[in-house]
């Protein structure tokens, strides 16, 4: 006997934004009905402001899931998430996943305690709910790494990282929004764990610029979390596209332009 298939709306808020965007691909590929919340005007897209709630009740209103892709670098992470709770309540409670961040708890950055802080609101939530945390991003650690390469010696710090695609997290994600609620998921992290060190040279010889890098000792409580590893998942090395394979695509595609 074939199993019942059945249908599964979704809501993905941030889905214009780099990770959004991927896990918006992802869902309608395999054949989801998908719904895109933002603040911007766009084709099939849903207006509606977390920071304000002006659309959000709409929006929620009669998804199964909602996928959480939406982020505020600003101090807002967590009023962001709260609005969106209280309108999933009205809709009936769906699904909530949410993405977060390898170390939140453990690096005392401040973005880094927001995001644990709206783990927290979730979890407490009475919402069905799924979070998922992943390492950084490669486009996040070639912007920080690259922002010192036009310098004759690049200072990089003597920390390592994990950086996953955004598009393996963004295939995570998706088979969390299509499974059950699973609380805190396990990590999900890059295939490599590499020097920061290396992976600057690494920017710099697909570049066709390298520079000479020198490694520094970086002081404070947030650099000292970083040495520690506090930001890494080196048990769930379950992304696929290494940092070297990411910058070919970067530069191929920067060819192009």
């Amino acid at each position: 006997m074939a199993p019942e298939v059945v249908d599964v709306r979704i809501l993905v808020t941030g889905g214009t934004g780099q990770l959004g965007r991927a896990v918006v691909a992802r869902l309608r590929a395999a054949g989801e009905e998908v719904r895109v919340l933002s603040r911007r005007a766009a084709p099939e897209v849903v207006r509606g402001d977390l920071r304000t709630g002006r659309g959000v009740d709409s929006a929620v209103a009669g998804a199964d899931v909602v996928v959480h892709c939406a982020t505020d670098y600003l101090g807002r992470e967590t009023a962001l998430a709260r609005t969106l709770v209280e309108a999933a309540r009205w809709a009936g409670g769906p699904h909530l996943v949410y993405v977060s961040i390898v170390g939140v708890d453990r690096v005392p950055l401040g973005y880094y305690r927001a995001k644990h802080e709206t783990e927290q609101l979730v979890a407490a939530s009475g919402l069905p709910y799924t979070i998922q945390r992943a390492t950084q991003f490669h486009g996040l650690v070639r912007g920080l790494l690259a922002s010192v390469s036009r310098l004759p010696v690049v200072p990089v710090p003597r920390i390592s990282f994990q950086p996953v695609d955004v598009r393996d997290v963004a295939g995570r994600l998706a088979d969390l929004a299509l499974a059950d609620p699973a609380g805190r998921a396990p990590d999900f992290g890059g295939p490599e764990i590499r020097p920061a060190v290396e992976l600057a040279e690494a920017i710099g010889e697909v570049s066709g610029r390298p520079r000479r890098i020198v490694p520094v000792k970086v002081p404070g409580e947030t650099f000292r979390g970083y040495a520690a590893g506090g930001h890494l998942a080196p048990e769930h090395r379950e992304g696929e596209i290494t940092f070297r394979q990411y910058l070919a695509e970067q530069a191929a595609a920067d060819d192009r332009r």
